[in-house]
This record gives C-alpha cells, sequence and structure tokens, in this order.
C-alpha cells in the first residue's frame, strides 16, 4: 500500500527535485512513452501484476515498467533519509474471498520478514515499522499480531483493510489493541495508524492507545475548498454568498500560521474561484497547522490527565 509513495519519491517527479540539485529537470516528451495511441485510444495494458518476487506496475507519467521488491522499497526509504520506514504490503479490498485474504496476508508477512533482514544489513540510526493486516478477521489479525510483534520491530503499524467506516474500525481496535499490550516488549513500542487521520479517527484512536498517525486528509480537504477551523468546523470557502466580502477575516483567528496571518477569506475565496494554484498551498498550510495544533492539544490532554 506504501508502493506508490516509494515510487514517487524513488523514481518519479519528487525524485527528480530531490537529485536534480538545482539544475533543470529533463523530462521526456517522446511519443513512445505516452499512454495513448494516435487516436488518442487508452493503451491496453494491466495496471498492476504481484508475484512472490515483488510488485510490477507501469508509471504513471510515461507508462515504463517499475518493479518494486521489498528490498528495493527499502533501499529507496534509505537513500532520502526516512526516519520510519515501513516495509512494502498487499492492501487487498474490503470485500474479498477470505481465502485470497489469507494468502494476502500470507504474502505480506514474507515481504516484511524480506524487508526487516534488508533493513538490519544497514540501520542507519532509522526505525522500522511492521503493518499489521489481516482486514476485519479476527483470526487473521490475531495471527498477524503474534509473528510480526515476534520480529525486532521498532513500532507497529496497524494498516490492511481497517473496516467499512468508523464503527467497524473503532471495533476493529477495541479488540486488537490489547494484544498490543499483553506482554512489556509490545507495550514498550510506538502504535502507528497507516493512512487514517480525520478528526473523529483521532479522537476515538487515542484513547483507544494509537500514537501516531498520517493521512492526506487536511490536504484533500484543502484542495476542495474546504478549510478546518476551531468555532466553525469545516469552512467551505468556495461560497461566494458567505465567504466573497469577508474582508479583514481570516480562516480561523485562533490560528498563527502564514495563511491566516496574511490572507483573509475573501482572497481566498476570490483565487479558489479563479483556479490560482496558490490557493492550493495556501490552503494546505492552513490546514496542515490546524491539525498539527490538535495534535499538540491531544497530547497536553495525555499529560494532563485528561485522556
Amino acid at each position: 500500500s506504501g508502493g506508490f509513495q516509494v515510487f514517487s519519491l524513488a523514481y518519479g517527479s519528487v525524485h527528480e527535485e530531490l537529485n536534480s540539485k538545482g539544475g533543470e529537470l529533463k523530462r521526456s516528451n517522446s511519443k513512445k512513452n505516452q499512454r495513448y495511441s494516435d487516436n488518442n485510444a487508452s493503451v491496453d495494458r494491466p495496471v498492476v501484476k504481484v508475484t512472490e518476487e515483488g510488485v510490477e506496475f507501469r508509471s504513471y507519467r510515461d507508462g515504463k515498467k517499475i518493479f518494486l521488491s521489498p528490498e528495493s522499497c527499502i533501499l529507496a526509504q534509505k537513500s532520502f533519509g526516512a526516519d520510519i520506514i515501513i516495509p512494502l504490503d498487499e492492501l487487498p479490498p474490503y470485500h474479498i474471498d477470505r481465502q485470497r485474504l489469507v494468502e494476502s496476508v500470507q504474502l505480506t508477512h514474507r515481504w516484511e520478514a524480506r524487508s526487516l533482514r534488508q533493513h538490519l544489513q544497514d540501520v542507519q540510526k532509522q526505525a522500522m515499522y511492521c503493518v499489521i493486516h489481516g482486514g476485519i478477521d479476527k483470526e487473521l489479525r490475531t495471527s498477524s499480531v503474534e509473528y510480526l510483534t515476534s520480529l525486532p520491530f521498532d513500532g507497529y503499524g496497524i494498516g490492511g483493510s481497517l473496516g467499512n467506516g468508523h464503527g467497524e474500525l473503532f471495533e476493529l481496535l477495541r479488540w486488537m489493541m490489547p494484544m498490543l499490550d499483553a506482554t512489556e516488549h509490545r507495550k514498550s513500542k510506538p502504535r502507528h495508524l497507516l493512512g487514517i487521520a480525520d478528526e473523529t479517527s483521532i479522537d476515538q484512536c487515542i484513547a483507544l492507545g494509537i500514537d501516531t498517525f498520517d493521512s492526506c486528509f487536511p490536504t484533500r480537504l484543502s484542495r476542495h475548498g474546504t478549510l478546518l477551523t476551531r468555532q466553525e468546523g469545516k469552512l467551505h470557502i468556495k461560497s461566494a454568498a458567505k465567504h466573497s466580502k469577508s474582508y479583514g477575516i481570516p480562516i480561523d483567528p485562533e490560528c498563527k500560521c502564514s495563511t491566516c496571518q496574511h490572507y483573509d477569506r475573501a482572497y481566498l475565496n476570490h483565487i479558489l474561484k479563479a483556479s490560482e494554484p496558490v490557493f492550493l498551498q495556501l490552503a494546505g498550510v492552513h490546514n496542515i497547522q490546524y491539525m498539527n495544533d490538535l495534535m499538540a492539544r491531544k497530547r497536553q490532554e495525555i499529560l494532563d490527565g485528561k485522556i
């Protein structure tokens, strides 16, 4: 499930930026690399091929074949200095045949063991978390916990399909998280929830024992014109009736981000409607600051004994 991020950082445009050293980026415009034929019909190609050795897919940029193995994913993350490394895993869909889910979990376990061996050859003061799988199947989740906690990972990632909505997610964590407290060895390791970090999930999951989160939640909302505020909840800045003349009013008067300190709602409303790319940056900066402030408050509540 982390393969696309690894691809972007190790092989895609981000990789080119990181390695350009300020020089001009070279991008291929060759017709042979285009994904469409002359009559603009989409080329019929398989999206992804999963084997024991890894994953083969085609670049979304130029159609070239890319192969990711558990080992190459670890080397890629080491090359750009990741503080926490996540192994290659397979993310099956929510609705899947149980036998196929069993095979997927077993494949992921083998990949994670290979990833760990690669990591341990050259740790470089970097941490590596496992990814616990099994969907919402209690037997498979339990076996995944038992196997992966027996290996010397630095922390526990909780991934795979986590249910259909908040209800199943919270129920899964209620019966699974106590297993991570079953021994002192397990208790000492941080727990990370992969790919989920909306406000409702954060409120519930911290109380259930989750330490850290990652998610595109704040930037996905900002791309569509939704800004997070303390007093008004989700603010839909595109509304002309509400915000086109909101001169001098920041997104959130309590926020200290650079967007709130320098721009008002009327300006943000204007540049969003004008499809100005700078809106994505300004809105993203604000929503990320909002989430950082939220987590700072949660940490203080833990220290104060409120959670």
